[in-house]
């Protein structure tokens, strides 16, 4: 169900990263867009528990399959389809964007494996950056400016989200609360269509919890994260109609 990276070397959205420098982008400007080309096709984008709240009120939350499972907003049901994003890269209804894509083409990633030192790196082939004519420049005599800032700033609460996030999902882990999921959409053929290849939480298991455990995810703002996601799960069939009504598929057979 998820959309794979462009080039698996690196994440998804960016097709190459280099990292900010003084020297090397003095003259470099960064502009702001209405059209959020990188999101065309994308079906699904990761998402941090502090979003859950508001990304659970327009998609449904899933986790991804295999080991180091991370949570993940459904824009479409199939590869390739995203229901809330046209062709030309536009949103079109008012939608939480996840933190993920709103920092494009910025990103903090780590220049040497041996180092736990994050740099502010920038995706050289977005148009939102470079010598281009509008926009605000990155840097002012050789120090970083106000935009830079800003977004180093969003960027390093971006990470600081996603070690809340991987704390929330070693705790699902650590009480073996997730399973293969299994979605059916029932148009009415007799043939419902199945999605699989995601986890989500075993609600059996979760009413079987220890009341202490349950008390503590309750204290911790845990337990409602993880209804969010439950809930969340209702939007599927939103989703898939909104795929059918854009005829982005799947095919509905139409029965004789």
């Amino acid at each position: 169900m998820a959309t794979a990276p462009q080039n698996p070397a690196l994440p998804l959205f960016y097709k190459d990263l280099v990292p900010l420098n003084s020297q090397q982008h003095a003259s470099w400007k960064t502009r702001s867009t209405d059209k959020a080309t990188w999101l065309v096709g994308i079906n699904s984008v990761p998402l941090t528990v502090e979003e859950f709240p508001q990304a659970q009120r327009n998609y449904p939350i899933i986790f991804t399959s295999g080991e180091n499972p991370v949570p993940l907003i459904l824009m479409g049901m199939n590869e390739g389809v995203n229901v809330f994003v046209d062709d030309e890269g536009i949103v079109g209804q008012p939608v939480y964007i996840p933190a993920y894509a709103r920092r494009y083409p910025f990103m903090l990633a780590r220049l040497r494996p041996d180092s736990e030192e994050l740099s502010l790196c920038v995706d050289p082939s977005s148009d939102l950056v470079g010598e281009i004519e509008e926009g605000e420049a990155l840097f002012a005599e050789g120090e970083p400016t106000d935009a830079t800032k800003n977004m180093l700033k969003f960027c390093e609460n971006f990470e600081i989200a996603g070690t809340k996030t991987a704390n929330f999902m070693a705790e699902l882990a650590k009480h073996n609360l997730l399973m293969e999921g299994e979605l059916n959409i029932d148009v009415g053929t007799g043939q419902p269509f199945t999605y699989r290849g995601f986890q989500m939480v075993d609600e059996t298991k979760l009413r079987e919890m220890r009341g202490d455990v349950l008390r503590q995810w309750n204290q911790n703002g845990m337990l409602p994260l993880i209804y969010a996601h439950l809930f969340s799960l209702d939007l599927v069939r939103d989703i898939f109609g909104r795929q059918v009504a854009q005829g982005k598929g799947p095919q509905i057979p139409v029965n004789a």
